[in-house]
């Protein structure tokens, strides 16, 4: 006997119509949870995909939906996050730039103001004080003397005379520039004065260098009334091209300030190590000997300006020896330029050697400043 299940078409249509209608709330259900999905933890995208494999014929209906919500929906949103972000990170860079350029004020006031008060607490050097010259293992030599300064002439050709060390002297007094053909030259460290050594007592540290020295006595010139340039480019990173740097940066300076005659090059003495410190007690302060060299024309270079350049430094050191005796040692004459075929007052003026502290170095600013001022009027 065979059985046969009739089914009639009416109960095909109610079963397909509950089918559909399951479809429609599955829909729904789906939208509902989709856009409450950050509040239940949902990924509608996982929902979905449940629903795809669960109900393979939902597949098609989800597919259209997601492009109708991307379009509708999710791009329009992203621009508006876009727009917004950009908004934002355009405020914040606007507020660092803000918060930089504030503190770069900042800053440069407080140097401002704190050179204001540098400035007014500088001691002008008292004269009349008791002076006394340290020994140390360096014997003074020289050849010729003028009026008690002494000068060690070192050239080959030139032979001095008397007229040519009177100091009449016939430059601008008033514009004073400052530079350092060997920026990098250090002194013996101390605790307020540690640094970084590039070489041997050398430290591309200005503030423990002889640019640093340059800085002590730019302030006291122009504490005195003085208008003073101070030059600190390091010109000596290649040491041998040291000279040649320093000509061009000089002369770019000179030509922007024309009405500049009196040129110091601060050095501090070569000798290489800790144990030459020449030094020349002052009432009761320690200050480090210094030194004029100035160049010629006794190697064959034009120099038309050496023997102007001689009789200034004679008159400076003329009027220290008054005020302070052996704050300078003897001059020392050579044949080389040391580019001060550039201006008619031009020197080197080394401060100290290896083995004197930055301190006494600052000492010996606050009384060349003061015979300067004697002398410059």
């Amino acid at each position: 006997m065979i059985n046969l299940a009739v089914i009639e078409l009416r109960d095909i249509i109610k079963y397909l119509l509950k089918i559909a209608i399951l479809i429609v709330v599955v829909i729904n259900l789906t939208k509902f949870f989709s856009n409450f999905k950050t509040k239940i933890n949902i990924e509608k995208n996982s929902f979905l995909s449940c629903l795809d494999i669960t109900i393979p014929s939902i597949k098609n209906v989800n597919k259209n939906d997601e492009n109708i919500q991307e379009k509708s929906e999710i791009k329009p949103l992203k621009i508006a996050l876009n727009i917004e972000l950009g908004m934002m990170d355009s405020i914040t860079k606007n507020n660092e730039e803000n918060i930089q350029e504030e503190n770069n004020n900042q800053q440069n006031n407080l140097e401002i103001e704190q050179e204001q008060v540098d400035n007014k607490n500088l001691t002008e050097a008292e004269t009349g004080l008791k002076t006394e010259v340290i020994e140390n293992n360096v014997p003074e030599k020289y050849t010729s003397e003028y009026n008690g300064v002494k000068i060690k002439n070192e050239t080959d050709n030139i032979k001095l005379t008397k007229e040519m060390l009177v100091p009449e002297v016939n430059i601008n007094m008033q514009n004073i520039l400052i530079y350092h053909t060997h920026t990098c030259e250090s002194y013996t460290q101390t605790e307020n004065y540690k640094y970084k050594a590039s070489g041997n007592f050398r430290t591309t540290d200005i503030n423990c260098s002889v640019a640093r020295v340059g800085t002590e006595l730019t302030k006291y010139m122009e504490h005195y009334g003085y208008n003073v340039i101070h030059d600190t480019t390091i010109y000596d990173s290649s040491y041998s091209e040291s000279y040649d740097r320093s000509l061009k940066g000089v002369a770019k300076l000179l030509e922007e300030n024309e009405d500049t005659d009196i040129l110091f090059d601060i050095h501090r003495d070569a000798i290489g190590d800790s144990s030459y410190a020449p030094t020349v007690k002052i009432g009761e302060e320690e200050v480090a000997q210094m030194m004029f060299v100035i160049g010629s024309n006794g190697g064959g270079s034009e120099h038309d300006n050496w023997n102007e350049n001689l009789k200034l430094a004679i008159k400076i050191q003329e009027k220290a020896n008054e005020l302070y005796p052996g704050l300078f040692k003897p001059i020392i004459l050579r044949d080389s330029r040391y580019n001060q075929q550039l201006a008619k007052g031009a020197s080197i003026i080394e401060v100290g050697a290896t083995g004197n502290t930055m301190e006494q170095c600052l000492n010996s600013m606050k009384y060349l400043s003061k015979v300067l001022s004697e002398v410059l009027k």
